[in-house]
This record gives C-alpha cells, sequence and structure tokens, in this order.
C-alpha cells in the first residue's frame, strides 16, 4: 500500500481505549471514520501483521505503523477562477463568495464552481477528505447569495465543522434587503421547511413534524422605500431559509426570482441598476478553529451591486 508512514505510539492514558480512538487521538489531521476505515483495509499494522478490528482494546503502550494512501484525484477539474480567500492556515480557508458563482458541481453546472476554483487554489494541499484530494463543503450559499464561506482542507477540520453546523453553534448573520414596510424592529420566524410537493426545486413552509425545523432571527436596520435592510441570524441552516422565512412573513427578498413577486415600486429601478438576484449576502462567519480551538469570526460588507441597491432604495 503506497502512501504516507506514520510511526503511531500510544501512551498509559490511551489504556482501554478502541483502537480506531486511540489512533485517532495521536493522528491529528485524520477523523476517525477515515481512521476506522483504514484499520479496516489493513492500513494499520503491528510488527508487520495488519490489526483490522477497530473496536479492540488497546493496552496504551504499543506501537503500529499507519500507511495512509495519496488522495484520490477529485472527479472536478481545477480551473483557474479568481476568489477572494479571507483566511486561510493549513486546516481551513473562509472565502467571500461573489453571487453568480455556484458552490459545488451538480447537473447544469458541471464546472465553473467554488469546487473547481479551489481545486486549483489548493493544489498539493489538500490532505484528502474520505481518502479523496478534495475541499471540504460543509455549508453552502446559493449560486446568486454573496458572502462568507468556510472550507475545510483536512479530514479532522471537515469533521470538527460540520460537528459545528450540526449543533447549531455556528454564527452566522446575513444582510438582506426584505421587501415591504416592516413595522416592527426585530423578530423570530419558527416554521419548519420541506421540498415543495408543487415545485421540487423550491422549499416550503410546512407543518411541523413534516419537515425540518428552522429559526431565523431578524432585525431591522434601516427603512427603505417599500423595503428594509435587515440582518438576519441563522439559529438552523437550512436550504434557502432566509428566502422561505421572509417570504412566509410577507417580506420576500428584493429580487428573488423564485420566492417573491417584483414590487411595482422596485420593478423599474431594478432594470436601471440591472440587480437581477435576491438581495442577500452572508455578512459574518464565527465558529470555534477545529484544530487550535481559537474562536474566529469574520465580517463583509454588502458588496458593490447590493450597496448600490440600498443607497438607491434610500433615496
Amino acid at each position: 500500500m503506497g502512501g504516507q508512514v506514520h510511526d503511531i505510539a500510544l501512551e498509559e492514558r490511551h489504556k482501554g481505549w478502541r483502537l480506531d480512538r486511540a489512533v485517532t487521538d495521536v493522528m491529528a489531521s485524520l477523523s476517525r471514520e477515515r481512521i476506522k476505515g483504514l484499520i479496516s483495509e489493513g492500513g494499520l499494522t503491528q510488527d508487520g501483521e495488519p490489526r483490522r478490528d477497530p473496536a479492540t482494546k488497546v493496552k496504551g503502550t504499543e506501537r503500529f505503523t499507519l500507511t495512509v494512501p495519496e488522495p484520490r484525484p477529485h472527479h472536478a477539474v481545477p480551473q483557474d477562477i479568481p476568489l477572494d480567500i479571507v483566511h486561510e492556515d493549513d486546516h481551513l480557508l473562509v472565502v467571500n463568495k461573489p453571487a453568480g458563482l455556484v458552490v459545488h458541481p451538480a447537473a447544469g453546472n458541471p464546472d465553473g464552481t467554488l469546487v473547481n476554483a479551489l481545486l486549483h487554489h489548493c493544489a498539493g494541499k489538500l490532505s484528502g477528505i474520505g481518502g479523496v484530494a478534495r475541499p471540504g463543503i460543509v455549508h453552502r450559499i446559493d449560486k446568486d447569495t454573496s458572502g462568507l464561506l468556510v472550507v475545510a482542507k483536512t479530514d479532522k477540520a471537515h469533521e470538527g465543522l460540520a460537528k459545528q453546523f450540526a449543533a447549531h453553534s455556528i454564527d452566522r448573520r446575513y444582510l438582506a434587503v426584505a421587501s415591504g414596510m416592516m413595522l416592527s424592529g426585530e423578530g423570530r420566524i419558527e416554521a419548519s421547511l420541506a421540498r415543495s410537493p408543487q415545485n421540487r426545486k423550491k422549499m416550503a413552509v410546512v407543518p411541523d413534524g413534516k419537515g425540518k425545523h428552522a429559526v431565523t432571527h431578524w432585525r431591522k436596520l434601516t427603512n427603505l422605500k417599500d423595503a428594509a435592510l435587515i440582518e438576519c441570524r441563522l439559529e438552523t441552516g437550512r436550504t434557502h431559509q432566509v428566502r422561505v422565512h421572509l417570504a412566509h412573513i410577507g417580506h420576500a427578498l428584493v429580487g428573488d426570482p423564485v420566492y417573491g413577486r417584483i414590487k411595482k415600486t422596485h420593478r423599474e429601478l431594478l432594470k436601471q441598476l440591472d440587480f437581477s438576484r435576491q438581495a442577500l449576502h452572508a455578512t459574518r462567519l464565527g465558529f470555534i478553529h477545529p484544530a487550535t480551538g481559537d474562536r474566529l469570526s469574520f465580517e463583509r460588507p454588502l458588496p458593490s451591486d447590493m450597496a448600490e441597491l440600498v443607497d438607491a432604495l434610500g433615496v
């Protein structure tokens, strides 16, 4: 088995631990699931003999050899697409995604995506996630939404970030231009979301128990012409959550072609500005660094097209 070879020396404190847990504790860059898979495949040996049972209890003084195969190439093609890198280290990076850029290749968008750009940018710097040299996409932003996105470069970082997203402990805030006059200054929207039975490409509010629990907190920042600039804080992170929740309370995002109707008061202005997307920007992203334990927080202001829209609506 070719690849990188690591010497694993367990300590007394590992006594009684499962084999996969103990090896993961020593190997900082690989997740427990990845270690478990390598053990089952015969990648962990002791005195030349494979140890294939991840559940074996260890004595705490053993020495092993772990062979990690070179990551398999990702099926997507690396492409030299400009990126706005806000932060990067050996474990992860934070990108300020422009509107119009799809995050992941899929039907209709086989290339020209953020993943294609990251494969080019991170060439030779991806340790392999699940055995594949790929960027770890732990959350997504809609094609026509701009803003901050964190991406894992290692298996361990991917696992750590995914756990934080699952626990809803990530600080995610959006700036949005909501249509209509919002009389109150803040609010909380709690409504379950699922695929729309009428259109599977859309999400919809459904009765509790029929979809995924979703909560959005919003706060009005500025009154605009038949609209308002608001900040939305996500308690959960569901597909199209902000867009569907705001439409549900009668304040669909300005410019949203899927969940809103363009108001007469906005139609001519949007044409003049050539603004044809939902007015939504992921402005803040905060999380615990999965390798260092440091609390990180990043902010990016409105992109030029949304800033221009807000200025025009404020006249």
